[in-house]
């Protein structure tokens, strides 16, 4: 004899679970609203790290501390932070040589340093338009614009390209202004910018369009002239302009901020960086 189950048409008792979503679901919206209230009057995320942290392994650690210079500046707790969007960083992005370069353990743990650095004021740091870096040991040929090139961004192919040589000349003469690894992120990170909407992408460009106002000053461009504190590349394009600007922002902060103490500003707020006496 079959049997028919009649469903009930009230279940009292899923009731505090029903309440439980919807007053989950409020707290939520709530919680956005204010962060993007909190993000648009300070320039700065709410937070920029969860509680869960991933670590390096001994050996790479171990670079990160004799190679690194930033990474030895900060607190305990940056530091913390440092290493897990290292290990994020390495466990997302595939870094492969040409021309026989053979990737080492040093060649991966710097080249997430800097990107890391460049990215550590931001909540979304991994660079979501880059999957691959490829390492030549010099410069390489570019179809792009048939051309030999030390770095290049190839946004289509999702790849940021370097010659060796050259970035490793960035990371260890600290006070040149020329940086190919942090020169390259950057373009990544400001394409990035344009095409995304979330809070740091609007950061970025609220106060790229206000270094771009100010390059419109007179008093400002006098003392381009008279200083000829950036180099000649940085005015090929805005794209140019802006990589440059972060090479010079880390290299010589101190002569950056004296010369040019508004563009400096909006370049710090920018990226968001108050790390390291920045």
């Amino acid at each position: 004899m079959p049997i028919f189950l009649q469903s009930e048409a009230y279940a009292p008792w899923l009731a505090p679970y029903a309440y439980g979503i919807v007053l989950m679901g409020i707290a939520f919206f709530l919680f956005r609203v204010f962060e993007n209230w909190f993000a648009s009057n300070f320039d700065r995320p709410l937070f920029r790290h969860y509680f869960v942290y991933r670590k390096l392994s001994p050996s790479q650690l171990k670079i990160l501390q004799n190679e690194f210079v930033f990474y030895r500046m900060l607190s305990e707790k940056n530091k913390k932070q440092f290493v897990h969007r290292m290990a994020q960083f390495l466990s997302e992005k595939k870094i492969i040589g040409r021309e026989e370069v053979i990737i080492t353990e040093k060649m991966k743990v710097l080249v997430a340093a800097i990107a890391c650095m460049l990215s550590f004021g931001r909540r979304n740091y991994t660079y979501n338009l880059v999957d691959f870096i490829l390492i030549y040991p010099d410069e390489f040929y570019s179809a792009i614009n048939d051309a030999y090139h030390k770095g290049e961004f190839n946004p289509r192919e999702k790849v940021i390209v370097l010659s060796w040589k050259d970035f490793e000349k960035g990371y260890k003469i600290e006070n040149d202004n020329l940086n190919i690894g942090i020169h390259e992120f950057t373009h990544a990170m400001q394409l990035e910018a344009k095409q995304a909407r979330d809070l740091d992408s609007a950061r970025f460009s609220k106060h790229f369009q206000a270094i771009l106002k100010q390059l419109m000053r007179q008093d400002v461009k006098d003392q381009l002239d008279k200083t000829r504190y950036f180099r000649e590349y940085a005015f090929t394009n805005q794209y140019e302009f802006m990589a440059v600007l972060t090479e010079y922002f880390f290299e010589s902060p101190e002569d950056f901020k004296r010369i040019f103490p508004k563009i400096y500003e909006h370049t710090k707020k920018l990226l968001n960086f108050n790390f390291a006496d920045y």
